[in-house]
Order: structure tokens, then sequence, then C-alpha cells
């Protein structure tokens, strides 16, 4: 599409972008003008062609308020096969997706797309072959101003760019959105690397890795377009407040088939409604836990004391006790679920049966062992020998029984473990056990060992530090034949059980030779925050790099001590301030803190909203505690009470990380306020403001 010279620059591409939407909604109509009533062959065919066309006509809605391009490339050399290397260069606008005319020609590129890479790497340094990179601003969805970067002219200096500033900072209403026009290039590395691998990205703060992760899901749909579709993809992510902030995302690129879920949801085979201590957890989330369970299930197994006698017409063919014992011993040794051993076995005995029928002269067949294996005395044989597996039941009678506990942890956990594993009260029946969400991924361990879960094509893994050794088994079971892309900072991790070690984590996801990324540059943290922030980094990731900030935004942070009895009140003001400015505001407190606070803003009429709640201009406060404030952002976040937050954990080290995830989640400015003493790791000069 080779660029026009135009008086206008700006008028040319308003009048491009519009002729862009009059093709999406031409591209739309002809989708929905399909009559598909003399091409299907049944209803089956129909119904899933169908069903293919809605969802193509769903991915062709123009969004008004997105644009559906933000960039363009002029490149100095025909790259179109149709074009002659002598024909001079191409432009292409690069947008969300694919746009073409009524004669099939681009009008916009996807992002996704080979000839878009350059948009995201190109430099001055490796221009490659990009005459000029034009940047696009919009305000409400019209085009509104563009900058240009001529990348082979030595003569212009590297700027930063404005455009690009602003929609880094852009104010946050509504759920998360894609950064598609704001990659970076070891961003972009990262989102198109090759699916046959697993990648760990270690993210600080404000670098973005939960976008990346979820533009590499999109990248990788349009370049493996059709295995994924045969093998699914995932969504992993912290909570339900997490899943519905980062919701929207891939269906503003056109991907409507990605399934999200908590690990929690992945696991749900029993009603969670009980709680375990930090100490149960940590030891149900212990690796060790895999060969209880492994033990557990293959404990009833028996070896045979009598011969199996099957009796087919007027003979009886007899299978001696040593040859059972040798077939059920071979089952054992084989690593194969023990469902699939249960079902292997009478197979196994009626093909000896075959074999001695053989050698009587006989000539069965294959209908003729089926028939044997549904033998009353073959069936009689397996149930003694290889019991039928309940998980949940199991479950239930190891965490209930001491002595079967016992029988099944010998050398495994020492009996001050055994004791804290095992339930106060034991559990009467599946359905009324008081479950822990430990207690549910176990279960989901032990349905595994009976039966294999199906593997998906690829996985992303999201806020990863959080998980167990079992959670991360949990997840390595839905992606065994596929890949994983797993997000995460040690410095951010939570929980009692947090991981130690990336390496560590992927061993037990199952993907030991996954390759590991470190993002320390940051977007969304002014520099001052991640700074102040970064403080607590020796004491609670000594082995981590501190991250830095592109963004430089002198009085972003504010540190405001304030008298006990006035504190609740001045949250209240800090947050009537923030609100006064353009974005979204995040109250974050300790969870213990939440109740006195939502009250106290009721009372001053300031309207807010629970995490996961979607902002919009009417209501742009939330209430956040400080458990779920993970992978959440905002444009102005007033911290209350940090000692409180660092408090309400069980152990200082989990305090100062959740701590140092409140102090991380703004955009724009951060206002702390508190009355006790801060945490001695924040000791230093600071911003302070005692008015």
């Amino acid at each position: 599409m080779p660029a026009t010279p135009t008086t206008d620059p700006l008028q040319r591409e308003r009048d491009h972008l519009a002729s862009s939407r009059s093709a999406l909604r031409a591209m739309r109509e002809d989708v929905e003008s399909l009559d598909i009533r003399d091409v299907t062959g049944t209803w089956v065919t129909a119904l899933v062609l169908q069903n293919q066309i809605e969802a193509r006509i769903a991915a062709l809605a123009d969004l008004s308020h997105t644009p559906l391009f933000f960039g363009r490339l002029d490149y100095l050399h025909a790259i179109s096969e149709e074009l002659s290397e002598g024909s001079g260069g191409e432009s292409f606008y690069i947008g969300r997706r694919h746009v073409h005319d009524a004669d099939g020609d681009p009008m916009v590129i996807d992002w996704r797309a080979p000839v878009s890479q350059p948009f995201y790497r190109a430099s001055r340094t490796e221009p490659m072959d990009v005459e000029r990179r034009r940047r696009f601003g919009y305000t409400g969805g019209e085009l509104t101003a563009y900058e240009d970067e001529h990348l082979s002219d030595p003569a212009e200096h590297d700027t930063s760019s404005a455009l690009l500033a602003a929609e880094i900072e852009k104010p946050r209403v509504g759920p998360m959105r894609d950064i598609v026009a704001t990659i970076q290039p070891e961003q972009d590395e990262i989102v198109r690397a090759d699916i046959s691998g697993t990648l760990c990205v270690q993210g600080a703060p404000g670098t973005g890795k939960t976008a990346v992760g979820l533009h590499r899901v999109a990248y990788l749909l349009y370049a493996h377009r059709e295995r994924l579709a045969r093998t699914g993809t995932l969504v992993i992510g912290p909570n339900n407040a997490f899943l519905s902030y980062i919701e929207q995302v891939l269906p503003a690129l056109g991907e409507l088939d990605v399934a999200q879920a908590t690990v929690q949801q992945l696991v749900g085979h029993v009603e969670v409604r009980g709680e375990d201590s930090p100490e149960a957890a940590r030891l149900k989330g212990d690796a060790r836990m895999a060969e209880v369970l492994r033990r557990a299930v293959r404990s009833g197994i028996a070896l045979p004391t009598e011969p199996c006698v099957v009796i087919r017409g007027s003979r009886r063919w007899r299978v001696p006790v040593h040859e059972l014992i040798e077939i059920i011993e071979e089952l054992k040794g084989r690593d194969i679920r023990y469902g699939a051993a249960a079902e292997a076995l009478p197979q196994r005995i009626a093909h000896t049966v075959l074999l001695k029928m053989e050698q009587g002269g006989e000539a069965p067949d294959d209908r003729v062992q089926d028939a044997v294996a549904r033998n009353a005395a073959v069936k009689a044989v397996v149930k003694a020998c290889w019991p039928a597996v309940d998980p949940a039941r199991l479950v239930l009678r190891l965490l209930s029984d001491p002595e079967f506990l016992a029988a099944c942890a010998d050398g495994v956990l020492s009996a001050e473990e055994q004791a804290a594993v095992r339930w106060p009260k034991p559990g009467r029946s599946v359905k009324t056990a008081r479950w822990t969400a430990a207690d549910a991924v176990l279960v989901d361990e032990a349905t595994d060992l009976v039966r294999r879960t199906a593997s998906l094509g690829h996985v992303v893994l999201d806020e990863a530090q959080d998980l167990s050794p079992m959670q991360y088994r949990a997840v390595g079971r839905r992606c065994t034949t596929g890949s994983a892309t797993v997000l995460g900072d040690l410095a951010q991790g939570t929980t009692p059980w947090a991981t130690a070690s990336w390496p560590e984590a992927l061993h037990h996801l199952g993907k030991p030779a996954a390759h590991i990324e470190e993002l320390t540059k940051g977007f969304r943290v002014p520099e001052e925050v991640i700074a102040y922030a970064s403080r607590l980094l020796p004491s609670i990731a000594p082995g981590l790099n501190p991250a830095s900030s592109v963004r430089e935004a002198p009085g972003s942070l504010t540190i405001r001590q304030v008298a006990e009895e006035e504190r609740t009140e001045a949250v209240v003001e800090a947050c009537r301030r923030a609100l006064e400015r353009e974005g979204s505001t995040g109250l974050i407190a300790a969870d213990a803190r939440v109740p006195l606070l939502a009250g106290a803003l009721a009372e001053a009429g300031l309207a807010h909203l629970a995490p996961g709640a979607e902002t919009s201009a009417e209501a742009r406060l939330t209430l956040v505690p400080a458990s779920l404030a993970k992978g959440l952002e905002y444009d102005y976040v007033v911290l209350d009470e940090p000692a409180a937050v660092v408090a309400g954990e069980p152990d200082e080290r989990t305090g100062l990380r959740r701590l140092y995830v409140a102090l991380t989640r703004a955009v724009s400015g951060l206002e702390v306020l508190h009355a006790e003493p801060l945490p001695a790791q924040l000791d230093g000069s600071r911003p302070d403001d005692a008015g």
C-alpha cells in the first residue's frame, strides 16, 4: 500500500480511519449475510458452522472507543511479493486486527503479523528497513494527533515519545486495557517467543508482565490458531477480582475463546468450607504429599491367594496364583494411572486364559477375550486385588484416620507433621466434610493418580509466586503435553508457602527446562514510588534486582503521619482529594480495617466499589483489602496504615511482602497515611508531610 503525499497529513489519517471502519463494517456484514442452508450436510455440521460464523461476527465488532490502528510503518523498500523491488517502499497501518477493503487489500495489519514486528523492535541502530514509524494519539476514539520517528535519518535525534507516554499514563477507569500500542522491545520478545517451550517471566511491579502474558496468548492464537483451537488455552489468575479486572483484554484483541480460572476453580472436586492453619496449609502444599497420596491410592492393592477359574461352556480354564501375582506385580511396576491399570487387569487375565484356550486346541478371537474379561470370576479377582478408588473418599480417609495416614506417610512426614495435617475433627462424608483449599488440591492430585488429567495446548499462570508445590503440580497437569507462560514476582509472594526460586517452582510445575526472563524496567509505577517500595527488597527478596521506572513523576509520593484519633478522617479526606483528579482511586488497607473504613466512606457520602467491580466515570473509588490488591492497579492509591498491613500476616516477611504489593499499585500518585510508626525497613529520607 504505497504512501500518498497530502497537504494535510492529519486529515489523511482521519480519512483512512473512516475508510477502515467502513471496510470493517462491510467485512462484518458479509459474514452476517452468509446463507449456510445449502452447504451443510447435517444438523451437527450446521450448528458447528453457525457457531463459527457467530464467533467471527463477534470478533469483527468495531468498538467505538478502541482505535482500529495505533501506528504506521513506512518501509524503505517494497516487501509485498506482488510489488517489484524497484517500486519503492510501502506503508502499513498497524492495529488490533486485520481489516481489508473490497478487493482484499489490507487497510490495517494485525499487530501480530510478521510485517508489524518492526513497529515494536525497530530502532535507529537497527531500523529494520523502516524509514518512518508513526504513532497516533486518540481522544475518545477520535484521531487527534500523530508523531513521527525517521529511523533511517541519521540527522534526527532520539526523543522520547510523548504519545507513548500519554498512552501509558492514560487514566485507568474500567477493566484492564490492552497494551498493544505500547509494547516495548523486551516485552515483544516475550510475546512472540516460540510456543514449543515454557517461558517464565520474573517481573517487578509495573513492568507489564500480566499484560505481556495476555498478549502472548493472543499472539500464539494468531500464529498457531488451528493447533490451539484443538487443544485449548487457559489463563489462571490468583482470584476472581483479578480475573474480572483482566477479562476484557483478550476480547479487545479479537480473541474470545480463552478460558479463565483460578487454581481453586481448577481443583473444584469438593466444596471448600473450612480453613487451615498456616502450618497445616504449608504442609498440605508440600510436594511430599504427592508420595503420601500415591501410597494411599495404591494401598488397597492385594496379591491373590487363590487361582482364578473361568468356566466357558463345558470347560474350565484355571489361572494359577503365581501367574496372577506376576500380572499384578507387572502392572504395579508400570508408570500408568491406577484406573488405567484397573482397566488393563481383566484384559491381561483374559489374555492369559485365551493362551490356555489356544493350547487346548480352541481358536478364540478378540470377542472371546472381551467376554472372558467380563466373566464373574475375573471381576472378583480385580475387585479383590485392584479395588476401585474414589479420590475424594480416599483423601477424606487419609485426613481423618490417623493409622491410615501413618501407614501412607511413614518415612515421609514426621509424627508431628502428620498431626498437623490431620483434621481436628474427622469428616463423616465427602459432602459434609469441611474441606479446605489445600485439601481440594490433594483431591485433585489423587484424581490424577487414578485418571490422567486432560492437557491443554497453552496455559498462562499469573501471580505464580504464591503457589504451593502441590498447586504447581495441579497446574502442570493441565499442560503436560502443552507449553506454559509463568508470570510472577518473587518479592510479591504473600503466602507462607510462597516459592523461593523460579527453578524450584518450574520443577514442581513439570517444566524444569523452561527459559527464565527478567523484566526490571517499569512503565506503570512512577520512579519515586518504586524506589520507595524497593527499600523492602533486601528483607523480602534479597536476590532480586530493584526495578527502575521510565516515568519520572515528581510529587507522586506523599507519606503523611497523623494522630491516632484523626487517622480515619484523614484517610477519607485523602480519598476525596484523589477523586478530584481524573482516573481511578484505590483505598488499600489491612483486611481487619476494611469494615471500619467502609463505614467511614459511607458516612462521608463517598460511594465505593469492591475489588473486581468495574470502575466507571460515576464510580471511581475502590476499597481494597490488602490481601486482594495483587495484580490490580489504580491511578491514585491511598494506603492506610502500613504497620497494620504487615501485622495482618502470620509472619513479618509475608507482611512486608504484602506491604510491597500495596505500595506498588499506583500509576500516578501514592499517599501513605499512618499513625503507628512505619516498618523499620522503610526508614530513610522520604517526602514527609506532617500537615
